[in-house]
């Protein structure tokens, strides 16, 4: 268990690694940097930036540097704690993501648990009563999520409660909270803002996961295992719970590794219809403006996520399937 814990460390460091190597790479595909964006910018409004000043911007946010000097310094600047200074912004990228962080990670997490909470319990269901009434309503609703995007269910949530209850919906915070200090008062304004995006960001995972949990429970049912504890007389409560629906709990743990990631980053369209100040519309905001180090160190964020959740998934894996255990030895 401890060798199998420290080849997984190790793999994510290496992983970790790859992942700030691509993520600098496809941020400077681009053509042209963020000089030439902010230059762009201006010429808009009329405005006309010169040669000597644009050149003096690019040697003060060393871009004008190799691509390979840029990503020794950012990444020497990353491993001592400091992520650099967002280059639209011009604020430190800890000032940028810091609130937003864990503004995501509330929504994130919350999603996760609409997600397990809903999708665990009706797949059992509509496994242990298939062709049943309620097998065909959970059948009828799963495919109705799969069908909806998330967006779509946002904006219907949102003109729904604009004309019937005059309630704008979008946002984590009311008006007299956004820009205020961290207090009782605004976490409390925040949890009572958290249901609904939770619930839309929740809703595209469970029915996924309803459709998983059913064919795997299905799967597990029909094994001469189960046919066996049966004959022995266990109660059929007992004969489901304690192993087949432990088996088809596998999908579930396998998931974590993208999930918390993909709550971040495919949040983003329906982050933008909320208008929720998490990390997805700023890396779309980064991205956009070319801001290396801001986008830099939000997808190197992405990264790092998806390495912790797929190192939790696999100690799950172990925890929940026996026979994963035994492959170790």
């Amino acid at each position: 268990m401890l060798a199998f814990f420290i080849r997984r460390i190790l793999l994510g460091i290496v992983t970790v690694w790859a992942i700030s190597v691509i993520s600098f790479i496809v941020i400077q595909l681009p053509p042209g940097d963020f000089v030439d964006a902010y230059i762009a910018q201006i010429a808009s409004t009329g405005g006309v930036v010169a040669t000597e000043t644009a050149d003096q911007l690019r040697s003060q946010y060393g871009i004008d540097q190799p691509l390979p000097v840029q990503y020794v310094k950012w990444m020497s600047r990353i491993l001592r704690g400091d992520l650099g200074v967002s280059l639209e912004f011009r604020v430190p990228v800890r000032e940028v993501i810091g609130d937003r962080i864990w503004l995501t990670m509330a929504v994130s997490f919350g999603a996760i648990l609409v997600t397990w909470g809903l999708a665990l319990p009706i797949g059992i269901y509509s496994a242990v009563k298939q062709y049943s009434i309620g097998d065909y309503v959970a059948t009828f609703i799963g495919f109705i999520g799969l069908a909806i995007p998330n967006f779509l269910l946002a904006l219907i949530l949102m003109y729904f409660g604009f004309k019937w209850f005059d309630l704008n919906v979008g946002g984590l915070f009311s008006a007299e909270y956004r820009i205020a200090p961290w207090s009782w008062a605004k976490v409390w304004d925040l949890i009572k803002h958290l249901p609904l995006p939770v619930l839309i960001l929740g809703l595209g995972g469970t029915a996924q996961l309803i459709r998983i949990m059913r064919a795997n429970l299905l799967d597990e049912l029909h094994k001469p295992y189960v046919i066996t504890a049966r004959a022995k007389g266990l109660s059929e409560t007992r004969v489901i719970m304690k192993y087949p629906v432990r088996a088809a709990l596998n999908p579930f743990a396998s998931t974590m590794g993208y999930l918390i990631p993909f709550v971040v980053s495919g949040s983003i369209i329906v982050a933008t219809v909320l208008s929720l100040p998490t990390i997805g519309p700023t890396l779309l905001r980064a991205l956009i403006a070319q801001d290396m180090f801001l986008a830099g160190a939000i997808i190197l964020l992405l990264g790092v996520l998806t390495v912790i959740g797929t190192i939790l998934s696999d100690l799950l894996l172990m925890w929940i399937d026996p026979r994963i255990r035994l492959e170790q030895h």
